[in-house]
């Protein structure tokens, strides 16, 4: 059958001899013209998995922080040996839910399966919003691993301090860094000097995780750190932290470093982004409230920063100090409603009683 779209002349066949059954195709396919889904069934039908991740890869994941682009590339080396020759239409929540089994059987762990299946739940919303390739996500209608992997882990005096002298100095730096900062590691490795004022004392994160530029007091520690970094800088130099020739460090190398430092010190169960929990911790500890918190920390929504709220406990005092002072009050109006009744009963002989022999 051929059929005129959008001033073009589209042939396709019904795949019968039937007459009647032809006319049938041809009268869906024209309701599908005139809906505007037409197209859409074409490109599920015609583009495997593996371009759309791709694509994805090329016109996506670029825009986003060194860390999540880096993320993407690996949660993609994992859906793509399972899917990436599939058409798709053919990527349905059956087979999402067999791959979801599979990595759980493969020893990955919940939050790891959590973050492959979410990728896969934004590039088909891309597909479906921008490039029209499909009609629907089937990660609709798959759930996500149940997540129980919550830290309260943060560093103490006596850890800092092995840490620090068991670090090279250029893992000093970003110790020192985010632990006075609460940055994470990708905005810290990302800050350029165009957005530190040290006139001001205070630094921009241009690119965070919620898309969301926010500013950053210096305290005295990281203001010393880099007047003297700016010292030593070379004019050609826009990363503040780079390696030693001049180039932006690498988000696994230091990971590497920081582990290797671990180990030196003796210092057990503690990450990089630790660090961060590490910062937070310490100000709930010195009395901030949680708002000033949630700014610093950059958090969106302040259910993010109530993880803190349990190092706070002086912050509640006055609520338990209630319970007190409703106490006394009781105390008193008691005291004050028994004072009348012990006046009657004393009569004038000085004898307790009403007169009748009490």
């Amino acid at each position: 059958m051929t059929i005129i779209y959008d001033g073009g002349r589209v042939r396709r066949s019904t795949g019968t001899a039937d007459r009647r059954l032809a006319q049938a195709i041809l009268a869906k396919l024209q309701v599908q013209i005139i809906e505007g889904r037409f197209f859409e069934t074409r490109e599920e039908k015609q583009r495997t998995f593996g371009e759309m991740v791709q694509r994805y890869l090329q016109e996506v994941s670029v825009t986003k922080a060194p860390g999540s682009t880096l993320r993407d590339r690996q949660c993609a080396d994992h859906l793509l040996p399972c899917f990436g020759d599939k058409l798709v239409y053919q990527v349905g929540s059956k087979l999402l839910g067999e791959y979801k089994v599979k990595r759980r059987a493969d020893g990955a762990a919940p939050a790891t399966i959590n973050k492959e299946l979410g990728m896969v739940r934004h590039l088909f919303n891309v597909a479906i919003r921008e490039w029209e390739w499909c009609r629907e996500n089937p990660m609709h209608r798959v759930s996500l691993e149940p997540v129980h992997n919550a830290r309260d882990r943060w560093l103490t005096a006596d850890e800092e301090g092995r840490l620090l002298s068991a670090s090279p100095s250029w893992l000093q730096e970003l110790i020192t860094f985010a632990l006075n900062t609460g940055m994470r590691r990708g905005e810290i490795l990302g800050l350029k000097w165009q957005d530190v004022d040290l006139a001001r004392g205070v630094l921009v994160v241009m690119k965070s995780k919620n898309k969301e530029h926010r500013t950053i007091p210096l305290n005295g520690r990281v203001f010393e750190l880099l007047v003297e970094k700016q010292s030593r800088r070379v004019k050609s130099q826009d990363l503040v932290f780079t390696t030693s020739s001049d180039t932006m460090r690498d988000e696994r190398n230091l990971t590497r470093g920081f582990y290797v430092a671990l180990e030196k010190s003796g210092v057990e169960n503690l990450t990089f982004h630790d660090l961060r929990h590490t910062f937070a911790t310490r100000l709930v500890h010195a009395g901030v409230d949680l708002y000033k918190v949630q700014r610093l920390l950059g958090h969106k929504s302040p259910v993010m920063t109530q993880r803190y709220a349990h190092h706070s406990p002086e912050s509640l005092r006055d609520g338990v100090a209630v319970l007190d002072r409703l106490t006394t009050e009781r105390q008193s109006q008691f005291s004050h409603n028994r004072a009348p009744i012990e006046r009657g009963l004393i009569v004038s002989s000085g004898k307790v009683g009403a007169g009748n022999g009490i």
